[in-house]
């Protein structure tokens, strides 16, 4: 038993005994520069066509999923399948677990998170914000959960799809960046 627990918490300090790489001066200006634009195009958008209506496009996962698309261009989980569909995928379970289960919303919480993360391994579509995706759908406001499936399109897809435009522009102006790696 004790031999089993020694090997458990060995395995907790992980592999790698070396710390990332440094970053460039010019990689951290052109992550900056993406989250910036990317950000502010689902803002403007939002504010511009969205703002006389019940629909919302912000929404907190989006900021996470800039961080991949800007500051991690070419990780697998940035690329424009993963970053759509698992926003898509992860909204429309979220917004079910929500209709289902929103009585027990611990339950609706922890089967959407999992749900989302089982269904995006399926659909090869891996994300990250996935997750807060799906879980924006079960715990966001009434404003949120009056979109019903409509969350799915807007905001989750139409905000990725806003990213995706954004960074296919900018991480392709540096002469030191590709996006995307995969469709």
């Amino acid at each position: 038993m004790n031999e089993k627990l020694a090997r458990f918490f060995h395995r907790l300090r992980g592999r790698a005994r070396s710390r990332p790489a440094p970053v460039t001066a010019s990689e951290i200006g052109w992550s900056w520069l993406g989250a910036l634009l990317g950000i502010g195009a689902v803002a403007l958008v939002g504010e511009w066509f969205l703002s006389d209506t019940d629909l919302v496009l912000m929404i907190g996962s989006l900021g996470a999923s800039a961080v991949l698309v800007y500051g991690a261009p070419h990780s697998p989980l940035a690329q424009p399948r993963n970053l759509i569909g698992g926003h898509l995928v992860s909204a429309a379970v979220g917004v079910c677990c929500f209709q289902l289960l929103g009585a027990y919303p611990g339950v609706a919480e922890a089967t959407a998170v999992a749900n989302a993360i089982a269904l995006m391994h399926l659909t090869r579509t891996l994300h990250p914000p996935g997750g807060a995706t799906a879980l924006i759908a079960v715990i966001g406001s009434d404003q949120i959960h009056a979109l019903g499936y409509c969350y799915v399109l807007v905001p989750a897809g139409l905000g990725a799809l806003i990213l995706l435009v954004v960074g296919l522009v900018v991480n392709n102006l540096s002469s030191g960046r590709r996006y995307p790696d995969s469709w």
